[in-house]
């Protein structure tokens, strides 16, 4: 069984391009006119779905052939195209990076790649970077060229002049006086956090002109049978941190844990004096280090996890949630203070990235997809309990287990192995 729906995959040949930027605005501009739009994020992210979720309104999940499997991927995007009338896809890095890369997923379910340059300082080398992107590998399902940060309208005809003959000039998006998506030192800022967060949509909204208004054709997705996952959960009640400080989030391991029979119940390390009545705790990555005032201050929330620990119950933390159960952590300012004292050590902010890339680790219960990101180094005289393996071999992060505690810089992909999940967080 298949299902159409207009589609494109937006790609572009590095990061910093614009991808998100023109996602963002296209999901935008279509939700004004009406349309129900699906957004997806090819490869492991956090900040880039939080701008496409409120662009679009939609939940935005992972599309990926190694992290979520092409088996999932070809059921997400069927399920989508049964609902929406757009499907926007944003791509990873450069369209050719990574095994399996942007362009490996555009091939494998037929998507159209739209690419984004970044204009600025370019005329007619633009054409040349569009058809070397085109023609790099056969077989890539093209749908246009778009040019990013146009500087005016003379500049835009040289670019669309530029161009070889068949390949299709899709529009220029212009360049805006003030930066609608700001970042940090790891990616964008989180959307949530800006109050003029509608009024910035808006404006991306409002720069997609022309050709790049116009609807794609209609792509064909067929359907893949999964299997459901073992209702290892049911009745567990898990703790899920969620506010500013810990929201690296994907929306696949929340479906997966309820799918699994779990109960749900969020809270907030940062608002929040006490747990709720919970059998496991899931502490995801985050901005730890932009809260530590109040982190530290929340004396009632430490002590509960310091008592779920100590009663034996399941604490998975990832990458800034192991950094808040640690003695200390400092920022990237130097302000260090006391946390939650569950791991033995110290972390300090840096300044450079001190860990990158896709990983698995092989717990008993089978093999647990993920990957690392962050900018923290961090000291513990604990011995780790096993360690990611890195894609292109290698050890990779430690994973720290003491009793039910489970603690790594990995970010992990849950689907990838539901038996791992309920080794992780069942009781």
């Amino acid at each position: 069984m298949s299902a159409a729906c207009p589609a494109w995959l937006i790609v572009g040949p590095a990061s910093g391009q614009g991808k998100t930027t023109i996602t963002a605005a296209l999901a935008r501009y279509h939700t004004r006119q009406g349309r129900r739009v699906r957004v997806f994020k090819v490869g492991p992210d956090y900040l880039d779905p939080m701008w496409l979720e409120a662009a679009s309104g939609q939940p935005v999940y992972q599309l990926d052939l190694w992290l979520v499997g092409e088996a999932d991927c070809r059921r997400l995007l069927h399920e989508a195209a049964t609902e929406a009338d757009l499907i926007l896809i944003e791509g990873v890095m450069g369209l050719y990076d990574g095994a399996p890369s942007a362009a490996d997923l555009a091939r494998t379910f037929g998507a159209p790649t739209l690419i984004v340059i970044a204009a600025t300082g370019l005329a007619e080398t633009f054409g040349a970077i569009a058809q070397g992107l085109a023609t790099y590998r056969p077989g890539l399902p093209l749908a246009g060229i778009v040019a990013n940060r146009v500087a005016s309208v003379e500049h835009a005809a040289r670019l669309r002049e530029s161009l070889p003959p068949g390949l299709p000039w899709r529009g220029a998006y212009f360049r805006q006086a003030e930066t609608p998506l700001p970042d940090r030192h790891l990616g964008l800022v989180q959307a949530g956090e800006l109050a003029d967060l509608e009024a910035r949509l808006d404006r991306l909204a409002d720069g997609v002109k022309g050709e790049l208004a116009d609807l794609p054709a209609p792509v064909s997705f067929s359907d893949a049978a999964v299997p459901a996952p073992p209702r290892a959960l049911t009745g567990v009640r898990i703790g899920i941190a969620r506010d500013a400080a810990f929201s690296f989030l994907y929306r696949a391991n929340l479906d997966l844990l309820a799918a699994m029979g779990a109960e749900l119940r969020f809270f907030s390390p940062l608002r929040d004096a006490a747990l709720p009545e919970v059998d496991s705790v899931y502490l995801p990555g985050g901005y730890p280090e932009l809260h530590l005032t109040a982190l530290a201050g929340n004396h009632g929330l430490r002590e509960d996890l310091r008592r779920h620990v100590a009663v034996g119950k399941p604490l998975l933390a990832e990458c800034g949630g192991m950094l808040y159960l640690l003695d200390e952590l400092t920022d990237a300012a130097g302000q260090g203070v006391r946390l939650c004292g569950l791991l033995p050590g110290r972390a300090v902010m840096g300044s450079r990235l001190a860990g990158l890339g896709l990983q698995t680790a092989e717990f008993p219960s089978g093999p647990l997809r993920a990957h690392t990101f962050h900018y923290s180094r961090m000291e513990t005289g604990l011995t780790p309990a096993l360690f990611g393996d890195k894609r292109r071999g290698g050890p990779g992060e430690p994973i720290y287990r003491e009793g039910r505690l489970t603690a790594s810089y990995l970010h992990w992909y849950l689907p990838s192995c539901p038996e791992a999940a309920a080794e992780l967080l069942a009781p």
